[in-house]
């Protein structure tokens, strides 16, 4: 299929991101670029992971080498209460973060930037997660063997927390992974028309 064929790069260090789009059977390359991740605060939570998708975006631009060529950039959020979770900065942080979660609904918002030299695109994907409560003991040795600190909300919903303590999902867990690869497969099917 040509959709998977097209010169898609991927401008993200995470090998979460780059495994779903291998699995998916998309062809890419990986380049990388330092974008200072930061919105407004008056900017609505649902909101968050768009606006820092499309700011990777733009502070990647550069790294476009020919016109055939899509950037893919992307951010997730974890939200709960109203309230943006981001990744956690040390051990207290994922740990305080995770008890907030323990036993109850929050939201997984990955907002995705396609770009190419003449076009932008900015969409997200929204998954809803429940998880079982969480004892203060399997906290401390899930953050301890998983060293969740580069994950948005202090987990990976493909590790040991995922598979033993989430208990229910709405939406595509792709998108809880960090890209909801069916809508990128959708849009990069718009994109390239």
């Amino acid at each position: 299929m040509d959709i998977l064929n097209q010169k898609l790069v991927l401008v993200s260090k995470s090998p979460r991101r780059s495994q779903l789009l291998r699995e998916a059977g998309f062809r890419f390359e990986q380049r990388t670029a330092e974008v200072e991740e930061v919105w407004p605060d008056d900017l609505p939570a649902e909101e968050v992971a768009p606006w820092l998708a499309k700011l990777k975006a733009e502070g990647s631009r550069h790294l476009l080498q020919d016109e055939n060529e899509i950037l893919l950039t992307a951010d997730s959020v974890v939200i709960i209460d109203g309230e943006v979770l981001g990744k956690p900065a040390s051990r207290d942080e994922a740990i305080a973060m995770l008890e907030r979660l323990s036993g109850r609904q929050h939201t997984v918002i990955t907002g995705v930037c396609l770009l190419s030299q003449n076009r932008e695109r900015v969409f997200a994907g929204r998954t809803e997660v429940w998880f079982w409560p969480l004892e203060r003991a399997e906290i401390e040795w899930y953050v301890d063997q998983h060293r969740p600190y580069d994950k948005a909300g202090s987990y990976g919903v493909q590790e040991w927390i995922g598979l033993c303590r989430v208990r229910k999902i709405e939406g595509t867990y792709a998108n809880v992974m960090g890209l909801p690869i069916d809508l990128v497969y959708e849009e990069l099917k718009r994109f390239a028309k």
